[in-house]
């Protein structure tokens, strides 16, 4: 099967870029500064990031396509704002995760960002679920170019005006160069900045001009340690059809005014877990010294005894340490619980921690 290329991959190549194959997608994994710098750079500073592989799912209609949403997604879509997005899952009847994703609010109907080795998978689920009612646009003549740290608002706005009137987790549409933009304030590094909307033959002349106001090119690496940092899930890692969202520590994701009549898909399980409980739960970890402990790593309580296993792990440079996320069996996850980490044949010790890692430094309400 072809490997396929984002409209950013001249401007890779160019900047010296290391590639990785992921999901279909020839990709940047870091550059020549490496994946430390990159990450500091990101959390000093300002980075971009090409997600254009991700799919960019436009669903149009009105009223009535929110009302069939909501059987499918946990949220009370009915009252979402416009421009505003909410953090979802796609899910079986068992509440296991198919994909987790932002759907926003838009005057046409909703926008809603999908993981790119799920795309088209989610786009045949959800055109199931709703009978080809509505007209849907998985659009590919779009890029996705997110910019995220402290710098990122500032340079962002000097190229767009008003950009900084966004709140966190709100977007809207904007003219750019002889062409509308949907830019919303999100990430996944835990600081704040955005995820802009472009069409395929305008990307590369804008990321060119953020780069020329300082932000920087940053790969795949650093994503995955910034958001590991952050405490924020991977799809694959720590989500899988096989997990729920509250397993997976995300109770918080689902619209507390959908559990009282539930009437979406997994509501059954969703509800019976809010109430009972999940045998195990998503935790963040600490290995005492300087171990890192990669996924798949097996996890023993003191009676050597297996209680879970890592998910995702990682050196975390802003943390200066070792970090890890994982599942556990219930009664083990409880804050500065000891537990062991098998690593080559070897156990070692390691402590239930707190999430996120890393404070999270989102941008607070403007308005």
């Amino acid at each position: 099967m072809e490997i396929k290329k984002t409209s950013l991959n001249k401007l890779h190549q160019i900047n010296n870029a290391k590639f990785v194959e992921f999901a279909g997608y020839e990709m940047p994994i870091q550059y020549s500064k490496g994946i430390i710098e990159e990450h500091k750079f990101t959390r000093s500073h300002s980075g971009i990031f090409d997600v254009s592989h991700m799919g960019q799912l436009f669903i149009y209609g009105n009223e009535s396509l929110a009302e069939e949403l909501e059987k499918i997604f946990p949220l009370d879509l009915k009252n979402l704002k416009q421009n505003s997005s909410k953090y979802s899952f796609l899910m079986n009847e068992n509440a296991g995760i198919y994909d987790d994703l932002i759907i926003t609010k838009i005057e046409e109907g909703f926008l809603i960002i999908l993981n790119a080795a799920c795309k088209d998978k989610d786009f045949e689920i959800l055109s199931n679920l709703l009978s080809s009612k509505f007209k849907m646009n998985l659009d590919n003549n779009r890029s996705l170019i997110a910019i995220q740290g402290p710098k990122s608002v500032e340079i962002l706005n000097s190229i767009i005006n008003g950009i900084d009137q966004l709140n966190f987790m709100t977007g809207n549409w904007f003219d750019s160069d002889n062409q509308k933009l949907f830019i919303t304030r999100s990430g996944y590094t835990g600081e704040d900045g955005f995820e802009i909307s472009i069409s395929n033959d305008k990307a590369e002349k804008f990321v060119e001009n953020l780069m020329e106001k300082g932000a920087q090119l940053i790969g795949l690496g650093a994503r995955d340690t910034l958001r590991l940092e952050a405490g924020l899930c991977l799809y694959g890692h720590e989500l899988d059809i096989n997990k729920t969202p509250v397993e997976a520590n995300l109770r918080w994701a689902i619209s507390k005014s959908r559990l009282s009549n539930g009437g979406f898909i997994g509501s059954k399980k969703i509800i019976d877990q809010m109430r009972d409980g999940s045998n195990q739960i998503r935790v963040g970890i600490k290995p005492e010294g300087r171990l890192i402990a990669r996924e798949k790593t097996k996890i023993f309580d003191d009676k050597d005894k297996q209680i879970g296993e890592i998910t995702s792990g990682t050196f975390g440079p802003s943390v200066k340490g070792p970090i890890a996320m994982g599942y556990v069996d219930k009664e083990f996850s409880k804050v500065d619980t000891k537990i062991f980490l098998e690593v080559r044949g070897k156990r070692h010790p390691a402590n239930i921690c707190t999430l996120p890692f890393y404070k999270k430094n989102y941008v607070k309400g403007l308005n």
